[in-house]
């Protein structure tokens, strides 16, 4: 991601933050049931435990985290976000987690550093790159995990999003032959919304 296209992601965030304040909207999610449905698919789909080390990308405010607390599988949770005002607000509304400014490669985990990498929402946005940031995100995400990583993408079958200017969308079967590179032990679940879908990629034992 160059400069410019990093200022235009923390300068939408901080005019969303300033129109909706803390709540999904500020986010681009929909609602906060949207936003709850996708953090479940994650955490259904993956198999995340109470305990684990977790990197959340592109964390927003942290409310994965929260979230998580709340279905009773607290994590040793860390979050990442480019947005300095929505990390702020984030350690106001929960304080005691660690969030750090930057993106993935800005953090550079070590390698198989965290048990899980989860990303929700964080690559929506185009880039005008057809994707290739993205794909680098999803390897680096993999090589800082140890059991596994969860992410969601926008769904370029469904017309709508996949014709919408500002958005970047993709094909599952892409994805998968992405991921398949990665391991041979992967996922894909698209039975939520029609416009979205969720990956899984566990690394395999031993």
């Amino acid at each position: 991601m160059d400069r410019k296209q990093r200022q235009r992601i923390i300068s939408r965030q901080r005019d969303a933050l300033r129109r909706h304040g803390y709540h999904p909207n500020a986010l681009f999610w929909s609602s906060r049931e949207i936003q709850a449905l996708r953090f479940r698919v994650l955490f259904e789909t993956s198999g995340l435990k109470a305990g684990d080390s977790l990197l959340d990308v592109g964390c927003g405010f942290g409310d994965l985290g929260d979230w998580l607390a709340r279905q009773g599988c607290p994590v040793d949770y860390t979050g990442i976000d480019l947005s300095p005002e929505l990390l702020a607000e984030g350690r106001r509304r929960h304080p005691g987690i660690h969030l750090h400014e930057g993106d993935i490669f800005d953090f550079d985990p070590s390698p198989q550093s965290h048990d899980w990498v989860l990303l929700s929402g964080a690559l929506n946005s185009n880039l005008d790159d057809q994707g290739a940031y993205a794909r680098r995100v999803i390897r680096r995400m993999y090589a800082a995990c140890r059991k596994g990583i969860a992410f969601n993408l926008l769904d370029a079958r469904h017309e709508r999003t996949a014709n919408c200017w500002d958005l970047q969308s993709f094909v599952p079967t892409d994805v998968g032959a992405l991921v398949g590179r990665l391991s041979p032990c992967w996922k894909i679940r698209d039975d939520y919304l029609e416009n979205d879908f969720t990956v899984v990629v566990w690394r395999p034992a031993g």
